[in-house]
């Protein structure tokens, strides 16, 4: 009813069960694989057919730069961000030809309800002690930063960073100026398909 897909931006995600793995029910475990790696997968599933056939899309993944890291106490919420991150790239390979860019970006710690439940839950309180930090020091990010971020990727102006995890911190003039060198390097040293 709306027309074709030419956007996509996935940004639902729960923080899944906090604590040890050992103590999570596997169900809650598995949940925020769910929701934060299905539900994108599912929705991508849905609209690159149109995207390919009229050889123009973009897709924007919200991950987190908790996918970058090893953090105790939070894998489930880590670990699908991980794959978010690695599914994207990889989606940008097979897309590339079809004139498709494909993103996922590190918003910076936004004030959510998910934020709220890792600063005043017990279980946020006693697992990620550090998460307040954040917010005292005055490092947490305003929702208007990464929606900027988003409105720049869904320009093209950065289509030639397809793939990229882009982080709210970084330089997107100066990557895109070391876009050619970026993308013979490849996110982890390894060369990439042009």
């Amino acid at each position: 009813e709306l027309g074709p897909v030419d956007l996509l931006v996935n940004n639902a995600a729960v923080i899944g069960p906090l604590g040890p793995f050992q103590e999570s029910s596997v169900q809650d475990w598995w949940r925020a694989m769910e929701v934060n790696l299905r539900g994108p997968l599912l929705l991508v599933h849905a609209v690159l057919p149109g995207m390919i056939a009229r050889h123009r899309g973009r897709i924007i993944n919200l991950a987190s730069g908790a996918g970058t890291i090893s953090a105790p106490f939070f894998s489930s919420y880590v670990t699908s961000k991980a794959a978010l991150i690695r599914f994207t790239e990889c989606l940008a390979l097979e897309t590339q030809p079809h004139g498709i860019a494909c993103f996922s970006i590190e918003p910076g710690t936004v004030h959510t309800a998910m934020a709220d439940y890792a600063l005043n839950s017990p279980e946020g309180k006693k697992w990620l002690p550090w998460f307040p930090k954040i917010f005292e020091q005055k490092i947490d990010v305003p929702p208007e930063r990464a929606a900027q971020l988003v409105l720049t990727l869904a320009s093209g102006r950065i289509d030639a960073l397809s793939g990229r995890l882009l982080s709210i911190h970084e330089d997107l003039d100066a990557l895109l100026a070391a876009a050619e060198e970026i993308r013979v390097q490849g996110a982890g040293g390894e060369l990439r398909p042009a």
